[in-house]
C-alpha cells in the first residue's frame, strides 16, 4: 500500500536555496515504506529505479515552498537548474519536484526550453511511464499549447530510437488533440508508431487518439475502421474508451 505523507514540508525559507542534497533530506524525512508495491515493475522503470512514497500532495507542496520563497528573485533558468540536478536522480519523488518546480514557472516558458526536456527524455532521467508523462503533461503539452508551431519537432520524435521520446511524440500532443488543435500530427504520429512492439508506446498512442476523439468523433472513428488491421489490440481498445458502448462493439467486431 502507499502511504501520502502528511507531514510538514519545510523546505524552502528555511533552508536558504535549495540544493539536491537538502531535498532530498527532506523527502527521505517524509518517507513511508511501501511494503511489498515494486515501484519498478509498477512504474515500469530501470532498476535503478527508487520510490520515497512520500505522496504526490507532498511533492506538490515542496515544490510550491521552494517557489514561494524564491518567487521574487527566481526565472525559469533557476527552477531548470535545480530541475537538471534533480531529474538525474534515481528516486521518482526527486524527479518530480523537480518537474512540479520547473511547471510553477509556466506563465515564463519559451521554445528554447524544448530541446531540454527532450535532453530529459533522451538521455532515460524519465526511464518510467509516470516521469515520462509528467515531463509531457506540465512541460511539454502546455508549451506546445502556446507555441502551436513546434508541434511538428515533438510529432517527429515518434521517430527516435528512445522509447521515453516517442511515447512523448503521442503524450505531449495529448493537450492539443484534446482542443481540437494538432489533430493532422496526432493521426501522424499514430500511424507511424502503429508497428512499435513496445505497449507503453501502444497505450500512449490509444490514450492519444482517444483524446483526439473527444472534440472529432467521425474523424476517430472513420481512422479506426480505415486502418483496424493495422492498429494493435491495445491501441484500438484503448482509442474507443470514450465511444457509447453499441459504438464499442461494433468497432470491435471489425477486428473479429
Amino acid at each position: 500500500m502507499l502511504h501520502p505523507s502528511k507531514a510538514r514540508v519545510t523546505v524552502g525559507a528555511e533552508f536558504g536555496r535549495p540544493s539536491k542534497a537538502r531535498i532530498k533530506r527532506e523527502l527521505a524525512r517524509l518517507s513511508h515504506s511501501a511494503g511489498t508495491f515494486d515501484a519498478q515493475r509498477y512504474f515500469r522503470g530501470t532498476a535503478d529505479l527508487r520510490f520515497y512514497n512520500v505522496g504526490s500532495e507532498a511533492v506538490r507542496d515542496m515544490a510550491k515552498a521552494i517557489h514561494r520563497a524564491h518567487e521574487d528573485t527566481w526565472t525559469v533558468a533557476d527552477a531548470m537548474k535545480l530541475a537538471d540536478e534533480l531529474i538525474e536522480d534515481p528516486y521518482l519523488d526527486t524527479k518530480a519536484v523537480g518537474i512540479e518546480l520547473v511547471r510553477l514557472f509556466r506563465r515564463q516558458f519559451t521554445p528554447r526550453l524544448l530541446p531540454r526536456w527532450k535532453r530529459w527524455l533522451a538521455r532515460n532521467y524519465s526511464s518510467n511511464w509516470a516521469t515520462t508523462d509528467a515531463i509531457c503533461g506540465y512541460l511539454i503539452g502546455p508549451l506546445v499549447l502556446a507555441h502551436p508551431a513546434l508541434v511538428p519537432r515533438v510529432a517527429g520524435w515518434s521517430r527516435d530510437r528512445n522509447m521515453w521520446v516517442r511515447r512523448a511524440s503521442a503524450v505531449g500532443l495529448i493537450g492539443s488533440a484534446r482542443s481540437g488543435l494538432a489533430l493532422d500530427a496526432a493521426y501522424g504520429v499514430a500511424k507511424r508508431l502503429h508497428g512499435d512492439r513496445e505497449d507503453l508506446i501502444q497505450k500512449a498512442v490509444g490514450w492519444m487518439l482517444r483524446e483526439a476523439g473527444k472534440t472529432d468523433p467521425a474523424r476517430l472513428e472513420r481512422y479506426l475502421r480505415a486502418n483496424v488491421r493495422l492498429i494493435p489490440r491495445t491501441t484500438f481498445r484503448y482509442a474507443i474508451e470514450r465511444f457509447e458502448n453499441r459504438k464499442r462493439l461494433d468497432l470491435l467486431s471489425l477486428r473479429a
